[in-house]
């Protein structure tokens, strides 16, 4: 009898994993109709259920507030499939008979779905509903400290969706996740893509596995308040949005930034809005309880109040505190407190202008954040406008709480759990992640054209430019002679020179510059004026012309005898 923890967990994601395959072969075959009738019945359980899993999140893993957990659920029941309504995911996409093409949406399979401790029942809400609006399966591996919240998530919505019509097996939940099994899981040859959620390990090994991965970076948001901004608003704001579930959203603020002008003011409002200032010995303690010596987030302190993070430290803040703040004067890691902290304790910035104001959000982001979120509260919108193209941010938010903002509720980005951070984080994608992303988008294409049509250059070899043995590439290929005769005919008539030597009227159509070049340099040579009517005789024309045309063949690789023109 096996008795190895990790050997069961491994034996017990091969099963499953076999089971979501085998339910998505049936599954795969489903109209738009019929899926999205399994997740309409999907999003109506998590509705209805939202505030049992906020109290069941809390109470498994101790991190957050059961108000906020709320919150984030209904993102995912209720937000989140409103605005997947209408969308088209499987069989035909659309067609666009000007470019004679048809898009059709295939299914990737399995999902490895790897799901975080900070937003257990939420992030589970939301992977399995994207994941079977675009037609695939699911497998959960849920953190060991929320897998019993996460397991019952995935347990009510199986029930809804096999009550809707999915195939059995078709959403499955690691009961007894480890480290080792997760892998087993994201390696798993079944696997068609991987969700994965949590610290920068798991993430690294989604995008070590062989597999396509949608992985995320850390958050370290920084929140530019510009002189032009409501302050009593943005203040307001940036303190709901850090306070939100105790800082455990990863695009949770991190850091106000305001020119030295304000600070007073801002200082005044953070308080109004039950804000704690922390001295400098207190500040010094915030950093060394909550930043590890490796530069990781002590996981005590994640997701706890601003009360029970103050006492950690060895200092009491009244019970009713929103949030800490502490003025820093750099950032790095002589800086603790500017890193991402996860927790309700907000960093402050006090700089002598905006273009200081830039580059310390620019800081911020590359010493923990790279690609991730940043934030401004402005009404100058071309200051907004530059503080996005400088900031390093894929979700650059205006006048609004940052997790609010960021997960879609307070703008039009895509309701997610999972935000994808872009190349200069190492992630395959910038996007919120939705269905749309866990499909994949087959072109049926039909003919348009003959190949030669497709091109403005020629297609046959011989006849391209170059191609001549032993020429340059840049030379053009054969010419006829007697066209470059005619050429010269009409520009020494188009400068005054006519066939007996007397003046002649211009030629109607343009000579090429070459052509032209070669005659010029020829009538200086002779010292033949051309602004005058010229004084030859009727035997110089033809002369010159055939002067010209053998020096003009032999620099473009042709021969000839002078006699053709004499």
């Amino acid at each position: 009898m096996i008795e190895d923890k990790d050997l069961l967990s491994i034996q017990e994601v091969r099963t499953k994993v076999e089971k979501a395959y085998s339910a998505w072969l049936e599954y795969r075959t489903f109209s738009q109709e019929r899926i999205d009738a399994v997740v309409e019945r999907m999003g109506a359980v998590a509705r209805a259920n939202a505030k049992r899993l906020a109290d069941m999140a809390v109470e498994e893993t101790g991190y957050g507030n059961a108000k906020d957990k709320y919150v984030k659920n209904l993102l995912c029941a209720d937000l989140l499939p409103r605005r997947m309504r209408g969308m088209k995911t499987v069989g035909l996409l659309r067609e666009l008979p000007e470019e004679k093409m048809v898009e059709m949406g295939v299914p990737m399979g399995v999902v490895a779905a790897i799901l975080p401790t900070t937003n257990p029942t939420s992030t589970a809400i939301y992977k399995i509903l994207i994941s079977l609006k675009a037609g695939n399966a699911i497998v959960l591996s849920p953190h060991p400290r929320a897998h019993q919240c996460t397991c019952y998530t995935a347990a009510i919505l199986y029930q809804a969706a096999v009550e809707a019509g999915a195939p059995e097996g078709i959403i499955q939940c690691v009961d007894n996740a480890t480290l080792e099994a997760t892998n087993a899981l994201m390696r798993h040859e079944r696997t068609g893509v991987i969700l994965a959620t949590g610290g920068a390990g798991i993430v690294k090994a989604a995008y070590s596995s062989g597999k396509p991965a949608f992985g995320v970076g850390p958050g370290n948001v920084p929140v530019l308040i510009d002189t032009s901004a409501d302050l009593e608003e943005a203040v307001a704001k940036v303190v709901a949005g850090k306070s939100f579930d105790y800082g455990t959203v990863c695009s949770s603020e991190q850091a106000i930034v305001a020119e030295a002008p304000l600070r007073d003011r801002i200082l005044e409002l953070l308080k109004a809005n039950k804000a704690y200032i922390a001295n400098e010995a207190q500040k010094q303690a915030l950093g060394k309880l909550l930043i590890m010596p490796n530069w990781t987030v002590n996981p005590q302190c994640v997701g706890q109040s601003a009360a029970t993070i103050a006492k950690m430290a060895g200092f009491e803040v009244p019970p009713d505190t929103s949030i800490v703040c502490a003025e820093l004067e750099g950032v790095g890691k002589q800086y603790p407190l500017s890193a991402e902290k996860l927790s309700p304790v907000l960093s402050l910035y006090f700089v002598k202008d905006f273009n200081a104001a830039l580059d310390t959000c620019f800081a911020l982001l590359k010493f923990g954040g790279m690609g991730h979120t940043a934030v401004i509260h402005s009404k100058n919108d071309q200051r907004t406008r530059q503080y996005a193209m400088r900031m390093p941010a894929m979700r650059v938010l205006v006048n609004t709480p940052s997790p609010e903002g960021s997960t879609g509720i307070t703008t039009n980005i895509f309701p997610s759990m999972t935000m994808g951070c872009g190349a200069v984080a190492g992630n395959i994608t910038s996007d919120n992640i939705g269905p749309q992303n866990l499909i994949n988008i087959k072109r049926l294409a039909y003919t348009v054209r003959q190949p030669q049509e497709a091109f403005e250059m020629p297609i046959d070899y011989n006849a391209a430019p170059g191609a001549t043995a032993g020429s340059p590439a840049s030379v053009p290929g054969p010419i006829e002679r007697s066209a470059v005769a005619a050429a010269v005919e009409r520009y020494l008539a188009s400068r005054g020179i006519g066939p007996s030597g007397h003046p002649a009227a211009p030629a109607p159509q343009p000579v090429s510059s070459v052509v032209s070049n070669i005659v010029d340099r020829y009538l200086a040579s002779r010292r033949v004026p051309v602004a005058a009517p010229p004084v030859v005789s009727s035997s110089v024309v033809p002369n010159v012309t055939a002067q010209v045309v053998d020096r003009f063949l032999a620099r473009r690789g042709a021969s000839g005898s002078k006699s053709e023109f004499g």
